[in-house]
C-alpha cells in the first residue's frame, strides 16, 4: 500500500506542500474576487502589486535579510544566473570559484565567459576517486585580493554537500564579497547575511515552480554590470524597478508568496517559521542518514560533516539490484529516486515540503528491501 499522495523525492522540479497546491487550485479562476487568475493580472495591476509586495516582505522577514540588501524575482533559474552574475558583478577582472560539486564547478566554467576565473580550491582533489565527498578546508584556500567575488555553492544538489556554516572571507583576508547559490536549501535554514553579498536561488527546488529566480544582493554591488549584460538582466535596473523592468514570473512569484506565508506559520517541534523547518529538516536527515550508515547494502560517501539536509544521494553496493529497487520504491508511492544522470546510484531530495512521515516511508523501505536482497 501507497500513501493516498506519493511521496515525492524529485531534486527539482520538486515537490509543493499540499496545503499550498490546494489553495492554487481554489484561486485558479478566481484570485480573491477579482474576476481573474493570477496567470491573467497585469503585473502593474494593483492586485498583482499585492501579491509581489507581500512576497517580498514575507521572504524578507522569513530570512532576515537586512535593509542594505534588495529582493529581485527575476527569471533565467540558476544556471542563468551563472552567467547574469559575473556579468553584474566581475567587472570582467578576477573571480575566485571554489568547487565542491557539479554546480559549482559549472558555475566556473560559466563565468570564464567574461571574467578571469581561478579555481580556489576544488573539492575533487580530496578523494582518491576524483569524487566530491567533502569541502575543502577554507584556510586552505588560494584566494586573490583583487577578486571582484568568491563563489560558492552552498549546498550541492547534485553531490549532496551542504556548507554548515558559510566562509568568514574577512577572517581569511579576503574583502571579496561572498557570492552564494543557494538554490536547493534556500529558506531552508538561517542565513549570515554579515558574510554574503550576494545569494541567488533558482525557485523550483524548496520555494515554487520552475521559472523564479531569486537574487538577494547588497546594495553596494549594485551599478556595475558589464556593457554587454542586457538590460533585463542588469541588477541595478531590475532592482530600481522593483522587480518590473521586465514582466515578471507573476505565477511564479504568487505561489512562492504562498509558500512564504506556509513557512512563517509551521509548527513543530514547539517552534514556528524559519526554526520550525530547520528543525524537522535536521530530524528528517538524521533519521534517513542513520538508516543509510546502518545498512550494509547501501552507502553514502559525503563526509558527515559536510552532509546535505536537502538532497541524500546514496548507492546499492550491488548495482545489479538498482532497477528492482526503484519498481518497489514506485509500488510504495516512493517517487524519482533515480539519481543524477552524471553520478548514477540513488538519490533522495527531502525538501521543506516533505514531511517527517515521507522519510520514515522511505527508511522503512529501504530497510524491507534490504531484508529481501541484502
Amino acid at each position: 500500500m501507497h500513501p493516498v499522495r506519493p511521496f515525492n523525492f524529485s531534486a527539482g522540479p520538486a515537490a509543493l506542500p499540499p496545503e499550498v497546491l490546494s489553495l492554487v487550485a481554489e484561486e485558479m479562476l478566481d484570485w480573491h474576487g477579482s474576476g481573474m487568475s493570477v496567470m491573467e493580472m497585469s503585473h502593474r495591476g494593483r492586485e498583482f502589486i499585492s501579491i509581489y509586495e507581500a512576497a517580498e516582505a514575507d521572504l524578507r522577514e522569513l530570512l532576515q535579510v537586512p535593509p542594505h540588501f534588495r529582493i529581485l524575482f527575476m527569471q533565467g533559474g540558476g544556471l542563468g544566473e551563472n552567467a547574469i552574475l559575473p556579468l553584474n558583478l566581475s567587472r570582467g577582472g578576477a573571480v575566485d570559484v571554489v568547487v565542491t560539486g557539479s554546480w559549482s564547478k559549472k558555475s566556473a566554467g560559466e563565468a570564464r565567459r567574461y571574467a578571469d576565473v581561478r579555481i580556489a580550491a576544488d573539492a575533487a582533489s580530496l578523494d582518491a576517486g576524483g569524487r566530491y565527498v567533502d569541502i575543502p578546508d577554507p584556510a586552505t584556500w588560494q584566494l586573490r585580493r583583487e577578486a571582484a567575488y568568491v563563489h560558492v555553492c552552498s549546498n550541492e544538489t547534485i553531490d549532496g554537500i551542504e556548507f554548515q556554516s558559510l566562509p568568514d572571507l574577512k577572517a581569511l583576508g579576503c574583502d571579496a564579497p561572498l557570492a552564494i547559490d543557494f538554490s536547493s536549501h534556500v529558506a531552508s535554514r538561517p542565513v549570515d547575511w554579515s558574510k554574503v553579498g550576494i545569494a541567488f536561488a533558482g525557485a523550483q527546488k524548496n520555494i515554487g515552480p520552475a521559472g523564479l529566480t531569486l537574487v538577494i544582493v547588497r546594495e553596494d554591488l549594485l551599478g556595475h554590470a558589464l556593457p554587454i549584460c542586457p538590460s533585463a538582466f542588469d541588477y541595478k535596473i531590475v532592482a530600481e524597478a522593483q522587480s518590473m523592468y521586465n514582466t515578471p514570473p507573476t505565477f511564479g512569484i504568487y505561489v512562492a508568496g504562498l509558500v512564504f506565508q506556509w513557512l512563517k506559520r509551521f509548527d513543530y517541534g514547539g517552534k514556528t517559521g524559519l526554526a520550525a523547518i530547520e528543525q524537522r529538516n535536521i530530524d528528517k536527515a538524521a533519521l534517513l542518514y542513520t538508516a543509510l550508515d546502518g545498512s550494509s547494502l547501501y552507502e553514502n560517501c559525503v563526509a558527515a560533516r559536510c552532509r546535505s539536509r536537502m538532497n541524500v544521494p546514496f548507492f546499492l553496493r550491488d548495482e545489479r539490484l538498482n532497477d528492482a529497487f526503484l519498481a518497489g520504491a514506485r509500488e510504495r508511492g516512493l517517487l524519482q529516486l533515480k539519481g543524477h544522470k552524471s553520478v548514477g546510484g540513488m538519490r533522495a531530495s527531502i525538501y521543506n515540503a516533505m514531511p517527517l512521515e515521507g522519510v520514515q516511508a522511505l527508511v522503512s523501505y529501504l530497510k524491507d528491501f534490504e531484508t529481501r536482497h541484502g
